[in-house]
């Protein structure tokens, strides 16, 4: 038996298939991996530590992300997109809409002038709700993108769409494929975190597909932090267990799993699995003290607002996702907002109600988190993107005073990490409906937040099924016009 089996006291399942039926298992196993894209790349460095910081295909200042992810939908019309022309014609029909424009069919009324007063700020004059007083300042930092569209007007397939490019589920979302391409400069902290509602009010629809890794290796996958008791599960060593007894049943585990990966050195599954389990037993180390705000000063969390029960909340997030790009974490996404309409920016009702409060709760932090970057000289490597999955429409909706779904139009804006600060980007017509100038597609927005990071959104691929798959898929272009020199 001993020639039989590599391991006569033990045989594994590999073992039998490769012996058996003269390897006819083996090849059948192969062809099911080779189905799952789990067989094509070979045993690299980077596929024996797959989060090791790898280089892009160019240089650029940025080195991480950070997404202020407006769920639920934000109206540009009330937020950053002034429309004097909506002002004029509220109340008034709009000749020739589609009434599927919207999620609820031919639940539109006439057209709706904004409940809020605008006014211009900074050298680049961009025009600014009066709901986003503390972010008005940074104008000049930020890059308006005012023709974003979409192509799904439901949640679930339109946050698909911008977390992944596709409006289906079961596919790599942006911070995945960051990470799978840069790898993470922190060896203690996940590479790829996301936080979402910590008011009970639920994560985003679609839920945790909108931060996972779709078929790349699930190392890439985002961690989602817990918004009560510990961020991160077994983040705390078992009290009956020692900090030399634990190391000691990890390289025992390590030392079992890196022979059998010697003798079958294409599983980078298996080589991600392994160091899974040394950056848990690191993160144990490192995560409790990053996670602890009270190390900072009092006056960086009052101006983070954390002394405001408004937005202490959201204020937490955006000072933890400083003190994570700081410690090298890849890319950070947070999400503004829960599940259900009234409960994110989904202001179907009420646009004045819902908006001011989210407003409320996001203004500050955000503002200080643009600040806080700034002073620290974490700005230019640190890319910040506020935006929604779509916008709302310029007309009300029947049975309130809100506004239904909207495809067609909606404003992002980028700061830092490359960004040409004080760009205004593209034009939506005159009452905000459609985006009509510079339209920028989510293929666009993606293929501009690579470039950023330093990678060619079409040469960044991953062979699955036997198709080479990119973010962008087979379009995108990169909106130069909104980056430096």
């Amino acid at each position: 038996m001993s020639h039989f089996f590599a391991n006569p006291l033990a045989p594994s399942r590999r073992d039998f298939l490769r012996r058996s039926g003269q390897g006819f298992g083996l090849l059948g196993l192969s062809a099911l991996l080779q189905q799952e894209g789990m067989t094509v790349r070979a045993a690299t460095p980077d596929s024996l530590d797959p989060l090791a910081p790898r280089a892009g295909h160019f240089s650029t200042p940025a080195k991480s992300v950070i997404w202020l992810f407006m769920n639920g939908g934000p109206s540009q019309v009330d937020t950053w997109d002034y429309k004097p022309e909506l002002e004029k014609r509220d109340g008034k029909e709009l000749e020739g809409f589609d009434p599927n424009t919207g999620f609820f069919n031919g639940a539109v009324g006439p057209l709706m002038k904004s409940p809020y007063n605008f006014a211009r700020h900074g050298e680049c004059g961009a025009w600014v709700s009066e709901i986003f007083p503390n972010m008005a300042r940074h104008v000049d930092k930020m890059a308006f993108l005012y023709s974003c569209w979409t192509d799904s007007n439901n949640h679930s397939p339109a946050l698909f769409k911008i977390n992944t490019g596709m409006a289906r589920q079961g596919f790599p979302c942006v911070g995945s494929w960051l990470t799978y391409g840069l790898g993470s400069e922190s060896r203690n902290l996940p590479a790829f975190v996301a936080m979402y509602d910590t008011l009970g009010r639920g994560v985003p629809k679609g839920h945790a597909q909108n931060w996972g890794s779709g078929f790349l290796p699930s190392v890439y996958q985002g961690t989602a932090l817990k918004p009560q008791g510990d961020p991160i599960d077994n983040l705390r060593r078992p009290e009956d267990l020692t900090g030399d007894q634990q190391r000691s049943q990890l390289d025992l585990l390590a030392s079992l799993n890196r022979k059998h990966l010697d003798r079958h050195g294409r599983e980078s599954e298996l080589a991600a699995r392994i160091e899974s389990f040394e950056l848990a037993y690191r993160m144990q180390m490192a995560a409790p003290e990053v996670l602890d705000l009270t190390q900072e000063t009092d006056a960086t969390q009052k101006l983070y607002g954390l002394d405001n029960p408004k937005c202490a909340h959201f204020a937490k997030q955006c000072l933890l996702a400083r003190r994570l790009v700081e410690n090298g974490v890849r890319c950070v996404q947070i999400y503004s907002g829960g599940m259900e309409n009234e409960r994110s920016w989904d202001g179907h009702q009420n646009i004045a109600a819902n908006h001011s409060g989210f407003a409320a709760e996001t203004d500050q932090p955000i503002a200080a988190l643009l600040s806080d970057l700034a002073g620290r000289g974490l700005l230019d490597s640190t890319l910040v993107i506020w935006g929604g999955e779509f916008g709302r429409l310029p007309l009300v909706q029947k049975g309130g005073t809100g506004r239904d779904h909207n495809p067609h139009a909606f404003t992002t804006w980028m700061a830092g990490g490359g960004v040409k600060g004080g760009t205004l980007y593209g034009e939506t017509d005159e009452i905000g409906h459609k985006a009509v100038i510079d339209r920028v597609s989510v293929n666009d927005l993606h293929a501009t937040i690579l470039h950023l990071m330093g990678l060619n959104h079409e040469q960044l691929t991953y062979r699955y099924n036997g198709r080479d798959f990119r973010l962008t898929d087979v379009s995108g272009r990169v909106v130069r016009e909104i980056l430096k020199g």
